[in-house]
């Protein structure tokens, strides 16, 4: 049996509706508007009201399909205001036609590109002056009504043009967050995964050869591969529930006993120092100080073939600095053939801090990063 899909919440069902009817209700406000407009501009004693309120539905109907086609509508709207002008009508008669030109400007500015924006913005003044301002050219007022109406379209476009702008950042930050997320969770799941894969091989190895001259060191061997499995397990249902949840679980350098414990149980001694005055650091910080750590140690388990490891973590100021410095061979890092090093490097310059990663001249690899904490 497949199962039922969630419903919408009830505010989200009912949206399409409620946006219909927004759109007719405003439709029913120009037409009222159209309706005033052509009532007071008649010259008749006694207006037929009928014919006048046929007129203002009629002219105003096509408003109703805005959202469906907004440049369709804006083109039905200019021929009306040319014939309208081609039959005599005023300019005040004509006024509520010249506001739902604005509006549909300021729509197609929100919903289209820029050059359409651009290019409807054009036909709209031209429209408007054919339609509005050319029968008044001789009028003592036609540069106030010029810059009135002028400045309206224009106003309209720019109202629209900055609601497009902004829809597009809000997607763009969100497009950006989303791909930041999928890479967290891709660095995270590929250092708790090489770091514990890679001590479940060294115990693994180390026990099969033991395994007969010296069973007790097969059995403790076994044990690491155990605890190493159910804690790698552990922390992929945490990484993993960051896309079932919005908080994930936090991980920092407090845990950093278990990346020591599994090294040296993997053979390596790794010799933590803590430099300065230990307080609390922000998340990211604590986190990506947390990983880097834990990446270069398992490198140095799987690659380096050192005998002893030094992990620095130093507070000073606004600033955490991390060190792992091992005595092994120094081209450890170029056999991983791994994201291990391009990971550390992606974290530290999420976080705008200083990363470098090479072989020393004594012998050996360093890996240092200075992560500012402010």
């Amino acid at each position: 049996m497949f199962a039922h899909p969630p419903r919408p919440p009830l505010l989200q069902r009912l949206a399409p509706l409620v946006r219909e009817l927004l759109t007719w209700c405003g439709v029913a406000a120009f037409a009222l508007l159209q309706f005033a407009a052509l009532l007071s501009g008649s010259d008749d004693a006694n207006p037929q009201v009928l014919p006048l309120a046929g007129a203002a539905v009629a002219m105003t109907l096509p408003l109703a399909w805005v959202r469906r086609g907004p440049l369709l509508v804006l083109a039905v709207v200019l021929a009306e205001l040319t014939a309208a002008t081609a039959l005599g009508m005023p300019a005040e008669q004509l006024w509520p036609l010249l506001l739902a030109a604005d509006v549909l400007v300021c729509v197609i500015a929100a919903t289209r590109s820029g050059v359409t924006a651009a290019l409807v913005t054009l036909a709209v003044l031209e429209g408007v002056w054919q339609a509005a301002l050319w029968p008044h050219a001789l009028a003592s007022g036609f540069l106030a009504l010029t810059a009135l109406l002028a400045g309206s379209v224009l106003l309209a476009w720019l109202a629209g043009t900055a609601i497009r702008q902004r829809r597009e950042y809000g997607e763009a930050v969100r497009v950006h967050a989303v791909t930041a997320e999928r890479l967290r969770i891709a660095r995270d799941v590929h250092d708790m995964v090489a770091h514990s894969i890679g001590s479940i091989a060294i115990q693994a190895g180390a026990g099969r050869r033991v395994i007969d001259t010296r069973p007790e060191q097969a059995r403790d061997a076994l044990d690491a591969i155990e605890i190493t499995s159910r804690e790698t397990l552990k922390g992929l249902r945490q990484v993993l529930g960051v896309l079932r949840r919005p908080d994930p679980p936090p991980t920092g350098l407090a845990d950093l006993d278990r990346v020591t414990s599994t090294a040296i149980a993997a053979g390596v001694q790794v010799d933590v120092r803590w430099q300065g005055e230990r307080r609390p650091l922000p998340a990211a910080v604590d986190q990506s100080a947390f990983r880097i750590v834990q990446e270069a140690v398992t490198n140095v388990v799987r690659h380096a073939d050192a005998a002893r490891c030094r992990v620095s973590i130093g507070y000073a100021g606004e600033e955490l600095s991390v060190e792992i410095v091992d005595d092994g061979r120094a081209d450890s890092a170029s056999e991983g053939g791994g994201y291990g090093i391009a990971g550390m490097r992606e974290r530290v310059a999420l976080l705008n801090g200083h990363f470098t990663a090479g072989s020393r001249p004594e012998g050996g690899f360093r890996v240092a990063a200075r992560l500012p904490i402010s």
